[in-house]
C-alpha cells in the first residue's frame, strides 16, 4: 500500500455501510458554470430516482477544481480536463467522465443585427483588440448582407478561473498563430481589452444590457437570455450555427480511454467548431475526508445516471447534445475501477 493511499484510509470514516438498501446521501459538487442548465434538472431527476440530495456550486471550473484538490467536495466539474501537471498536483489519482457535450458561442448585442457571421481569425483579433470597430472591412466582408455599425466593439470575457475560456482559449490559439503566441490557452487569460464579468450568466447578463458587446457563453446562457449568436466559419469553412446534430458531429474522432481531449475546431463536416465535453472529476480512491463508503456508492449512482439514456435525454431539451456511445463506454469501464478502502465498489 502507497503511504498517499494509507493517508487516505486513515481519514476515512467506518464502512459499516451496506452494499444495497443504503440510506440516502446528501452530495456536494462544485465548478463549471457551462452544464449548470443541465446538472439542475438532472440532479432533481436523480434524486426523484435514489432520493440522495445534490448541492452544486457554480464557481467556475477553477474553484471546482481547487475543492477537490484541498478534498472538501465529493466531485468536481469542469468544461476542462485537467492537465498532467494538475492531475500531479492533485496527487492522489483522479477520474474524468464526460457528462453531456455543449457549444461555447459568441453572443452579440446589436440593434437590428439578427444574423453574424464570425470566422476563428476575425474572433481572435476582436478579443485581442486589433480589430476595433464592428464596421471593420473584415467583418463587412464577412456579412455583405448585413449593415454592421460604426460603433466600437465592446469584448466581455470570463473574470474567474473558467472551463469556459479554456475551452474558448483552446480554439482560438488553433485557429490564430497571433493568439497562440500572445496569449495562449487557459483558464485564465490576460484578455488585452473588454469588460470581465464573473461566471457565464455574468457574460450573458453584460452582453444583454450592454450594446455593441460580444462574448463568449455556453449557448443555453445566450437562448435563456434570449441573446443572438453568430455563425462560425468552421475548418471546412462552413458556416455552423450550434446544434445538438453539429456539436455531436465534432467528437466524432478518436476518444481517449482517459476521455480527456479537446475536441475544438473539429475538421468534420458540418462540425460546429467550438464543441466541447464536459466533466465531472472524482477520485478513484474513494474514502478520503471522513467520507463514508455510502457516500462513495451514492457518488457513483450518481455518475452512471448521468450516463444513462434517461438522463442523456435531457441535454436535448436543455440546449445541449448527448454524449457518443463510445464516451459512455469508457467511462463506464472507468467507473469499475474507483475504490474504497481499495476494493472496487461497483463489480
Amino acid at each position: 500500500m502507497t503511504w498517499a493511499l494509507a493517508a487516505m484510509l486513515v481519514s476515512c470514516g467506518g464502512s459499516a455501510s451496506k452494499e444495497s438498501g443504503r440510506e440516502p446521501q446528501e452530495l456536494s459538487g462544485a465548478g463549471a458554470t457551462f452544464p449548470l442548465p443541465f446538472y439542475n434538472v438532472v440532479f432533481e431527476k436523480f434524486g426523484q430516482v435514489k432520493g440522495d440530495f445534490v448541492a452544486y456550486g457554480g464557481i467556475g471550473s477553477g474553484g471546482g477544481v481547487r475543492n477537490l484538490r484541498d478534498k472538501i467536495v465529493d466531485f468536481a466539474a469542469s468544461d476542462a480536463f485537467l492537465s498532467d501537471k494538475e492531475m500531479a498536483d492533485i496527487k492522489n489519482p483522479v477520474i474524468h467522465v464526460p457528462t453531456c457535450m455543449g457549444a461555447v458561442v459568441l453572443a452579440y448585442n446589436l440593434d437590428g443585427v439578427e444574423k453574424l457571421n464570425l470566422s476563428g481569425d476575425v474572433i481572435a483579433d476582436i478579443f485581442a483588440g486589433e480589430i476595433k470597430m464592428w464596421n471593420d472591412a473584415r467583418l463587412v466582408a464577412l456579412n455583405p448582407n448585413v449593415t454592421l455599425p460604426e460603433e466600437a466593439i465592446i469584448p466581455v470575457f470570463r473574470s474567474d478561473g473558467s472551463g469556459t475560456t479554456f475551452v474558448f482559449t483552446d480554439y482560438l490559439t488553433k485557429v490564430s498563430p497571433m493568439w497562440k503566441e500572445k496569449y495562449g490557452t487557459g483558464k485564465s487569460v490576460n484578455f488585452p481589452v473588454g469588460q470581465a464579468a464573473k461566471g457565464n450568466p455574468g457574460v450573458a447578463g453584460v452582453i444583454a444590457q450592454t450594446k455593441n458587446a460580444i462574448g463568449y457563453v455556453g449557448s443555453e446562457y445566450a437562448f435563456a437570455q434570449k441573446i443572438p449568436y453568430a455563425q462560425i466559419a468552421n475548418q471546412r469553412g462552413e458556416l455552423v450555427k450550434p446544434t445538438p446534430a453539429s456539436i455531436s458531429i465534432a467528437a466524432s474522432g478518436e476518444i481517449p480511454a482517459d476521455t480527456r481531449c479537446s475536441i475544438t475546431n473539429s475538421d468534420a463536416e458540418g462540425a460546429y467548431p467550438i464543441s466541447t465535453f464536459t466533466w465531472m472529476i472524482i477520485y478513484k480512491e474513494q474514502c478520503y475526508s471522513n467520507r463514508s463508503k455510502e457516500q462513495a456508492i451514492a457518488t457513483l449512482d450518481l455518475l452512471k445516471y448521468i450516463l444513462s439514456d434517461e438522463a442523456q435525454a435531457i441535454t436535448s431539451e436543455v440546449h445541449y447534445a448527448p454524449l457518443p456511445a463510445k464516451a459512455k463506454e469508457l467511462s463506464l469501464k472507468n467507473l469499475k475501477t474507483v475504490t474504497y478502502e481499495g476494493v472496487a465498489i461497483w463489480q
